[in-house]
């Protein structure tokens, strides 16, 4: 084994930070910090005509969520093609490789002849062994040197075994004939030149291994330790997309999930330890191995999301939660916070983060103080206000003008009120959440208080009785 683990998230910046990608990195940041590790980070930009500066950005910014911080610096792809082409004359040079003339008029023609045969159409280069003094003076790509015989055994960590054989495996491009390098050559290259010990990406890669040995075969360059991870599907069990809802780590950011609900459920998604659902970042950094990534497609739950997300608010510093909620609000682009709003929040924040789910959820509930009298109340408030004369809130407005205000004494006051007049506190409720909040559906009512004081939370009450 090497001394230090080193893995690798590769993505290409072709579009947003795709939640199997973002799980992917997440993996591959798991196993290398819960190691003393290094966890890198590749700009797979090659293709030029799609990759873009904004799609580069927005995966930086996916990553930066997420809390997934890599080591070093970015390296793209791209900017090391002149690398990649050096292994290639190299293993040209040792033999290991050939020029091949073939043109795509002849290669299509080798194809349509073995079809009609019914022989394999794998091609097969009549220049893998030719002399160069026969070579034409046109333009060639260079190829690797398949072996033609024998198997090729892929030794994955979640797959198991996979064996190939090689007479299945074609005499892969390195050098395109304009001597730019092929994404199979620069993936190796790369991987190789960075230390990467052990690559874990999708099992859609599964056969690239196979390929991939080859160079490391033919370089004498020690082969990762592969993990092919299954593929995230929707709930219909099949392949996760755009029909499915949000694809990109920053939707689910600017919908109202908390960084470390997201970490939790990914890691989740397609990995186990036990029966443990809900855990925190430094157990995923010490629990997480490739022995609890199941073979099977894991299907995407929203509603196992939601439920993690809430257990994660719930159990959130006050400080932490209220500067990611300011973030969430810049992410799905609305106002931020006032100073005033923002230490309000914090100082409510006990009451309200134990049963919100997401961000807004928890926003909804904390209308109360982070709004400013006359309150409006919405539909069912007004209704729940009617319901009562304005005379029982103006007479108990002196009533709690006298009270303690502790949580003991407002529950005492307010429970005699509610006797005196025949009736039980949950009657009162109603009326006095929708004159505190302007809502049905808010923290406790002595909460609120407390969290108000004795001042607002009577002006909001004589409010009340008097537009009653």
């Amino acid at each position: 084994m090497p001394d230090q683990v080193v893995t690798r998230f590769a993505p290409s910046p072709t579009g947003f930070l795709h939640i199997g990608g973002a799980r992917t990195a997440l993996f591959n940041w798991l196993y290398a910090r819960g190691r003393g590790g290094k966890f890198l980070l590749r700009i797979e930009d090659t293709d030029r005509a799609r990759s873009t500066p904004e799609a580069t950005a927005a995966i930086l910014q996916g990553m930066a969520w997420l809390g997934l911080d890599h080591d070093g610096e970015v390296i793209s792809q791209f900017e090391r093609a002149p690398r990649h082409a050096e292994v290639a004359l190299e293993l040209l040079a040792q033999g290991k490789a050939y020029k091949c003339f073939s043109t795509q008029d002849e290669i299509q023609a080798f194809r349509e002849a073995a079809q009609a045969e019914k022989r394999s159409t794998l091609f097969r280069s009549p220049w893998r062994e030719a002399d160069p003094a026969t070579h034409p003076d046109r333009p060639y790509v260079i190829r690797i040197k398949a072996p033609e015989s024998g198997e090729t055994v892929i030794r994955d960590r979640v797959q198991g075994d996979v064996t190939i054989r090689n007479d299945q495996l074609d005499d892969m491009v390195l050098l395109r004939s304009d001597g730019t390098p092929v994404y199979m050559l620069a993936v190796v290259v790369d991987d190789h030149d960075m230390g990467v010990t052990h690559v874990i990406r999708g099992d859609d890669h599964l056969n690239n291994a196979a390929r991939q040995m080859m160079i490391y075969q033919a370089m004498g360059w020690d082969v990762p330790v592969w993990a092919h991870i299954p593929l995230i599907h929707g709930p219909d069990g099949k392949k996760l997309s755009k029909r499915h809802g949000a694809l990109g780590a920053q939707e689910y950011q600017a919908m109202g999930y908390p960084a470390a609900g997201m970490r939790n459920y990914l890691a989740r998604l397609g990995w186990s330890h036990g029966d443990d659902e809900f855990f925190t970042d430094a157990q995923a950094r010490e629990w997480f191995d490739l022995d609890g990534i199941g073979k099977s497609p894991a299907r995407f739950d929203l509603k196992k999301l939601e439920n993690l997300s809430g257990q994660h608010i719930a159990a959130s510093d006050d400080a932490a939660l209220q500067q990611e909620i300011q973030a969430y609000l810049a992410a799905a682009d609305l106002p931020a916070l006032t100073d005033t709003q923002s230490s309000d929040l914090e100082r409510a924040m006990y009451c309200l983060k134990d049963r919100a789910r997401t961000f807004p959820e928890l926003l909804e509930k904390a209308s109360f103080i982070l709004s400013t009298r006359p309150i409006e109340p919405d539909e069912k408030a007004a209704a729940a206000l009617a319901s009562v004369s304005d005379g029982i809130l103006t007479e108990l407005t002196p009533q709690l003008q006298n009270a303690s205000w502790t949580r003991e004494c407002l529950e005492e006051a307010l429970n005699a009120f509610a006797e005196a007049h025949g009736t039980k506190f949950g009657k009162l409720a109603a009326p006095l959440r929708a004159a505190l909040a302007g809502r049905a559906v808010t923290p406790s009512v002595f909460d609120m208080m407390l969290v108000l004081g004795r001042d607002e939370s009577l002006a909001r009450l004589r409010d009340a009785a008097n537009a009653a």
